[in-house]
């Protein structure tokens, strides 16, 4: 079983970070994990995007061409990776800074305002983790339970309103999936 996954948006919207916590809950659950960022020229305000592998076999590539799960945070990122999602794949989109008038019947595409529900909570930056919260249930090789622990590893015990805050964002992303 494998979890091919693409994450994007601008530099600073914390696609890396989401990457790094994927990665690490792969690494909690002793699976195999490539993880491959990729950064634009700009840095921050530039283009990012990276993908992570979850296996539970040895991964012979690290090239996704078609992605089963994507998380996109703005609009550009959409434009471009919405063709690299497989049929029957599921792409969660910021629809705080996305506007979906280009669809695919053929993906699930979840639409949740996530700089908006991340305003809810006092901080815009983690709309990121409600993006992943709102991935989580359709993610076959890992959960919340190792996302959990995943963050308390990134994070760091010693900056414990940061990790509750993501914990958080991450539950209210997964809260907002299941409502839809």
């Amino acid at each position: 079983m494998m979890d091919k996954i693409i994450l994007a948006g601008f530099g600073g919207q914390g696609v890396m970070f989401i990457g790094k916590v994927l990665a690490v809950a792969g690494m909690v659950a002793d699976l195999e994990v490539c993880w491959i960022p990729s950064y634009g020229p700009e840095m921050r305000g530039g283009t990012a995007n990276c993908s992570v592998i979850l296996s539970d076999r040895e991964i012979y590539s690290p090239v996704i061409d078609k992605a089963d799960y994507g998380i996109v945070l703005n609009q550009p990122s959409y434009d471009k990776f919405l063709p690299r999602i497989k049929s029957g794949g599921t792409l969660v989109v910021n629809t705080s800074l996305v506007n979906l008038d280009t669809v695919r019947d053929d993906v699930n595409i979840i639409g949740l305002r996530a700089t908006d529900l991340a305003y809810e909570l006092g901080n815009a930056n983690v709309a990121n983790m409600v993006c992943l919260g709102a991935l989580l249930p359709y993610l076959q090789l890992t959960d919340y339970a190792k996302v959990e622990k995943a963050l308390e590893q990134v994070v760091g015990s010693n900056k414990k309103e940061l990790l509750e805050l993501n914990i958080a964002a991450v539950k209210k992303g997964m809260k907002r999936a299941v409502d839809n």
